[in-house]
């Protein structure tokens, strides 16, 4: 295992849906005053530099971050999006893309702390020179369900937790799942998103059919496809479940996920979905 290095991939249209749904659990953690922690899991190398080997190799981002970066009249969720990338790029050309730690960075408050594990011995060095002296974030290589026991729950009693495995173990969803059970079980009242691809259609239904048998409350599926689930092998779409989620939030995702297939679909092919997994009366 180990093999995958996100840096193919950088600035997809994955990346994309994943970073937008991202801020906006972030923002509606600043809106009360009381500090938060936000753990990610698969923290990665923290940024990736568009202009390099691996990232012109599939050129994904084009069809990514490259669709929004000139396009006029983006909503608000989309344009604030927009504007943390550009902030790594201040001369108006698109070469650097921020991972999730860095987007997370930019809206922590004073109070608010990041912690981010990384095992792939490839990523933990960039990750770390990344957040070299910030106090305020916290790297550690160290195995992303191991850090679960390891930092939860948090002081802060608040937070976030981001797990975005690279999905190369058959087992991954059972993991997830039993992921959710230590989190819930540790920190009843976390937020918690977790990403996956859809490839083959089969293994994220069946995740969703084990989250609905876990018990927990309040479970938000939000998917975007880009493609015919049907269609030949790659990856058609992507999804985020959501634990916990904040007040609204799926009011919110009724806007935007609409707005993000238009952005990034491609031809006539593309659907989007939101459905409440578990929710309590």
């Amino acid at each position: 295992m180990l093999s995958y290095r996100h840096g193919f991939h950088a600035g997809n249209f994955a990346d994309v849906f994943k970073h937008v749904l991202l801020m906006q659990l972030v923002g509606a953690l600043r809106r009360k005053d009381k500090p938060f922690c936000l753990l990610d899991t698969h923290a990665g190398a923290g940024r990736y530099d568009l202009d390099s080997a691996v990232a012109r190799k599939n050129r994904e981002h084009a069809a990514g971050i490259g669709r929004l970066w000139h396009r006029p009249g983006l909503g608000l969720e989309l344009a604030e999006y927009l504007a943390e990338v550009r902030a790594l790029n201040p001369d108006g050309v698109l070469r650097w893309y921020p991972g999730s730690p860095r987007i997370a960075r930019a809206l922590l408050r004073p109070g608010d702390r990041l912690i981010l594990t990384e095992l792939h011995p490839a990523e933990y060095p960039p990750l770390k020179a990344e957040f070299a002296g910030d106090r305020q974030v916290a790297v550690h290589r160290m195995d992303g369900y191991v850090g679960l026991k390891a930092f939860l729950p948090p002081p802060e009693r608040r937070g976030l937790v981001l797990i975005d495995p690279a999905f190369e173990r058959k087992d991954e969803f059972e993991r997830l799942v039993e992921a959710i059970r230590v989190i819930h079980r540790r920190w009843a009242g976390g937020m918690i998103a977790i990403w996956y691809p859809i490839l083959d259609r089969a293994p994220s239904l069946r995740f969703q059919r084990m989250l609905r048998e876990l018990g927990i409350p309040a479970i938000l599926c939000a998917e975007l496809g880009l493609y015919p689930y049907d269609a030949a092998l790659g990856m058609h779409g992507c999804g985020m479940i959501v634990v916990n989620p904040p007040w609204r939030f799926d009011e919110t995702l009724n806007r935007l996920l609409p707005e993000l297939l238009e952005v990034l679909r491609v031809g006539e092919h593309g659907q989007t979905r939101l459905e409440w997994l578990a929710m309590a009366p």
